[in-house]
């Protein structure tokens, strides 16, 4: 999803679309060549041109943003001086079908079973965090950042009546859920293209260059980011 907050009075360019790239709202364009045609799609960092506001995809996606887990171990055992769960312990996300590659854990605890958005502490882990405020370790707890396949909701192509791509191509302010949740976000970060097309943080090669900043982090109660352009 895209939201736009401020254009500058001005509006957006739009392309031959690419027929191999699939893209929401939000995601980074570049041009290339397909057969003897310029074309439109998503970047891969090199040459981004703009911020896409079309969707053509068979599944939407969001993000989620620090989502806190506190998972309770029946029997604290003292391995030592720390206490230790003795079994495995599993924790349902508030979310199924995440993208392996997208998910973050701090710190890292748990294996992740993206399919079924389930967490797993395996037993021996250190417990981290006193549920009874008691001083005595008797949970894990672990924040998560992650980006999943929304249910329920087929995907759809803008760009099938006209076969082009709308793309913002002059400097722009807007929010999306289309950003890489393995980066991490603080005010007046560099943006560039990361994985997929997505904004990030981190830069797939050093002579990729920048795509805007950040002026909002996303946060639990708001999972967009926030970003002023370069273009």
């Amino acid at each position: 999803m895209l939201r736009i907050l401020h254009t500058n009075n001005s509006l957006p360019y739009s392309w031959l679309v690419d027929p191999n790239s699939e893209f929401e709202p939000g995601m980074i364009a570049q041009l290339k060549v397909y057969g003897n045609q310029v074309v439109c799609g998503v970047s891969d960092g090199l040459s981004p041109i703009g911020i896409i506001d079309d969707v053509k995809k068979t599944s939407f996606s969001t993000a989620k943003v620090d989502e806190v887990c506190i998972i309770t171990c029946p029997i604290p055992t003292l391995s030592g001086s720390t206490y230790v769960t003795p079994i495995d312990l599993k924790y349902e996300l508030e979310n199924a079908n995440i993208y392996p590659n997208s998910f973050v854990c701090t710190p890292e605890l748990v294996v992740l079973n993206a399919r079924n958005g389930v967490i797993t502490v395996p037993a021996g882990t250190p417990l981290n965090y006193s549920s009874t405020n008691s001083g005595i370790f008797d949970s894990v707890r672990v924040v998560v950042r992650y980006s999943y396949q929304v249910p329920g909701i087929p995907g759809e192509n803008s760009t099938e009546g006209t076969g082009r791509i709308t793309v913002w191509t002059s400097k722009i302010i807007a929010a999306t859920d289309q950003f890489d949740t393995s980066a991490s976000y603080a005010l007046n970060s560099i943006l560039f293209c990361g994985i997929e097309g997505k904004l990030s943080t981190s830069r797939i090669e050093e002579t990729y260059p920048p795509v805007g900043i950040v002026t909002a982090p996303p946060t639990a109660i708001y999972s967009f980011l926030e970003f002023k352009t370069y273009f």
